[in-house]
């Protein structure tokens, strides 16, 4: 009998927790810091979980408040967070034995979301395949950017290039630049890429084994690569054209730039309030209809079983089809012609009910314990919980009250969504009886 603490749905966040115990720690360091003495217990505890997490939410600005060693620190703690503690772990295991018992299996696929357990050792080879060549490829990229152009040091222009990059497909929207991306926000050939490395890392890592097997043939994709290639489509187009349009003529956003640097930034920010946290124009500084779609945007996030998160786009969109059947009055809830098991509704409903639970007692906490306006704390606390790391600047200034409850909402929303569809999906059994239907008022 499989000891508790085995169990998938309680590894994985437990793995999460000494993940960023260690980072603290490291973090706490005198060499992890560019100034004197060392950084308080809450400031490293606050980086270390932002960065395992890949939120990208910062305290302390990053290439100022952290040497290079503690910039080192942070970038390995959001590499290893964005690909999974467990996931990182059972790789290490198949190298050394080149195969996987089916206890590691069980574990990998509650945290990778595979479809079924003989996708794991698939999936696990192209993690390493997809990572290593989305991210080398992204940094060459900026780095010969940065050195031709902006005429940066070889080392520097590496090392810019490589932190961005790992970043970008992590999600993490950490920078080693003050202003995040805004220094480039008229360069294609810096945003393009990192915009690129975000959406492949946040598609998710199940659609990326499937389209490699069959991306000429998209009548044979599965229901799940279907949904989240069309919701992200969807999604990143609304977000784009939102943004556009509602921050076209203000001067503090995309107002300053001509209609193509206006369109690569609204662009730019539909794509970073997909959970990636870089920014290129001042959120800050946005009207109020842009964040309640920012809001949007960043509680679906990305797609299940990637670097992004989010509640998910299948998530989004299975509800939608809950909706779309029970208007139609349909029994079945249907989509691309295939039925979807009530067991997955009830899945994706739990999911959405606690995520607005959480965000809500969030935002109660935050309103209570600070001066800062709805629409900030809202933003704040829907980016924590979605693991996004935009913020419109109220950070560093929340009292040790409210960054705990940030550090809290990022934890959550990194694995609490994992825990509950695994411990949901590894805990079904069938019961032998059924009671009394009986209909409640409904509406």
């Amino acid at each position: 009998m499989r000891h508790p603490i085995q169990h998938p749905a309680r590894l994985v966040p437990l793995a999460f927790l000494i993940a960023i115990l260690i980072g603290t720690v490291l973090l706490m360091l005198p060499a992890s810091r560019s100034g004197p003495d060392s950084a308080p217990f809450l400031t490293a505890l606050f980086t270390a979980t932002s960065a395992v997490c890949v939120t990208g939410l910062i305290v302390q600005d990053t290439p100022t408040y952290w040497s290079a060693f503690g910039q080192g620190v942070i970038l390995a703690l959001f590499q290893v967070g964005g690909l999974g503690i467990m996931t990182g772990a059972t790789l290490l295991g198949l190298l050394v034995t080149r195969r996987l018992k089916l206890s590691s299996r069980l574990v990998a696929q509650a945290e990778t979301k595979s479809l079924s357990l003989g996708d794991v050792t698939g999936i696990l080879r192209l993690i390493v395949i997809v990572t290593v060549t989305v991210e080398l490829l992204t940094a060459a990229v900026l780095a010969l950017r940065l050195r031709l152009v902006y005429d940066n040091a070889w080392g520097e222009a590496a090392w810019h290039g490589l932190f961005q990059a790992v970043s970008a497909f992590n999600n993490a929207g950490f920078s080693t630049y003050s202003d995040s991306l805004s220094g480039f926000a008229l360069d294609p050939a810096m945003l393009i890429p990192i915009m690129a490395a975000v959406v492949i890392g946040g598609l998710g890592f199940p659609v990326l084994f499937e389209l490699r097997q069959g991306i000429r043939k998209p009548a044979r994709w599965s229901v799940h690569t279907k949904i989240t290639l069309l919701g992200t489509a969807f999604l990143l187009a609304l977000g784009l054209a939102a943004t556009a349009a509602y921050e076209w003529t203000n001067p503090a956003t995309l107002g300053a730039f001509d209609w193509p640097g206006k369109l690569m930034n609204a662009a730019s920010h539909s794509v970073m309030a997909r959970t990636a946290g870089f920014n290129s124009i001042d959120v800050g500084s946005m009207r109020i209809e842009t964040l309640a779609v920012t809001y949007a945007l960043m509680l679906i996030g990305g797609g299940s079983a990637g670097t992004a998160g989010g509640i998910k786009v299948t998530t989004f969109f299975l509800l939608g089809f809950v909706v779309w059947a029970e208007i139609r009055g349909r029994n079945d809830t249907t989509a691309f012609n295939r039925r979807i098991g009530t067991h997955v509704q009830r899945q994706a409903l739990t999911v959405v009910l606690l995520a607005a639970g959480m965000v809500s007692a969030g935002v109660l906490i935050l309103l209570s314990v600070t001066s800062f306006p709805l629409q900030d704390v809202v933003f704040e606390v829907v980016s924590a919980f979605a693991t996004v790391g935009l913020s419109t600047g109220i950070t560093a200034d929340l009292p040790t009250s409210g960054q705990l409850t940030i550090i809290v909402l990022m934890f959550v929303g990194r694995v609490g969504t994992i825990t509950l569809a695994s411990a949901l999906a590894l805990q079904e059994r069938y019961v032998p009886y059924r009671y009394p239907e009986e209909r409640p008022i409904v509406g």
